[in-house]
């Protein structure tokens, strides 16, 4: 019976985002289940996406003593004290989970995106050179696609990303137009305009069917969003980023809610809207929240601002220095 309230409340948090409902329901499966590690964790899980995130620690921390070698746990963990850029917090959950898993790539790739997040460039490319993942590993291969984005040199990463594309799983969905425009970003900041186009009116092509089927996908409505800002299609990137901040608010989700935020202010940012760019990216600098790009989920951090080139736009404005230049969080 335990497991099944479990399993109900699940439903109610992952499918419904019934929050109220599927707390009831894992309230009621505690009492059957009281050395179960998976209540806390649930719990964990909806405290963080309500944004109380303080007792949501508390429930990471229980499952942890409950199931301390529970690499899932430990790692969403993690995850929370990146979204509250506490980073020296995830760094140690991400080595306990190393100290259980040696060698695991994607959380060194994790490790890595934390480095980047904090302005600490050859941290980063030491923990990401030495990784060679498999094609669908998207995480880790966008942790150093955007790595090589940051330090300005593209180039040596555009061969491997032309050569996975070349004979895409058609399994991998939508996933395929992401990392199109992912090569096209990278082509761009090499110099080679015509082919970041090329491969943006590809990546278009490839994800705007995808939207038929869902129009609520907000990762999809991302990245079409900067797909068109690359394309110069400025009406369609605006409009695409607000129809993601409608379909993932703030309000109902406090961990993933604000990324919409973060894309409006790289589009605004880059079709001539600073005023826009600079209110969004006020807003989001100042809450918690899971990233939407690179493959560590990152927020946006001062050290990000003043190293990634999609804000060179904003480089002479006075209010982009000024956020640029705020202390690095604690």
């Amino acid at each position: 019976l335990g497991e099944a309230l479990h399993a109900k409340g699940y439903y109610h948090y992952a499918c419904l985002k019934d929050y109220d409902t599927a707390v009831r329901y894992f309230e009621q499966a505690r009492h059957l289940l009281p050395n179960s590690s998976r209540i806390p964790e649930s719990m964990a899980y909806v405290t963080r996406r309500r944004g109380e995130w303080d007792q949501s620690e508390s429930f990471f921390n229980e499952a942890e003593r409950l199931d301390p070698r529970n690499v899932y746990v430990l790692g969403q963990h993690g995850q929370s004290y990146i979204a509250l850029r506490r980073f020296s917090e995830a760094l140690h959950k991400f080595d306990q989970i190393l100290n259980i898993t040696l060698d695991d790539m994607d959380t060194l790739a994790v490790k890595a995106s934390v480095a980047q997040a904090e302005g600490d460039l050859p941290r980063a490319s030491a923990l990401l050179v030495s990784l060679h993942p498999p094609p669908d590993d998207s995480n880790v291969l966008y942790a150093q696609v955007y790595q090589t984005i940051l330090e300005r040199r593209p180039a040596q990463i555009i061969p491997q990303l032309k050569e996975i594309l070349a004979k895409p799983d058609p399994a991998w969905g939508y996933a395929i137009g992401e990392m199109r425009f992912w090569l096209g970003w990278a082509q761009e900041v090499a110099g080679d305009h015509a082919a970041a186009q090329e491969s943006w009116r590809m990546a278009r092509g490839d994800l705007e069917p995808f939207l038929k089927e869902q129009p609520e996908n907000y990762n999809l409505l991302f990245d079409l969003a900067l797909t068109n800002m690359g394309l110069g299609d400025k009406a369609a990137a605006l409009t695409l980023s607000q129809r993601a901040m409608a379909a993932m608010r703030i309000e109902k989700d406090a961990f993933d809610g604000p990324a919409p935020i973060e894309i409006l202010a790289r589009v605004a940012a880059q079709v001539g809207e600073p005023d826009r760019a600079i209110a969004a990216l006020q807003k989001v600098l100042a809450i918690p929240y899971e990233g939407p790009l690179g493959g560590g989920q990152c927020p946006l951090t001062p050290a990000l601002l003043r190293l990634d080139p999609m804000f060179d736009p904003l480089r002479d404005d006075p209010r982009f220095q000024r956020l640029a230049a705020s202390p690095a969080p604690k």
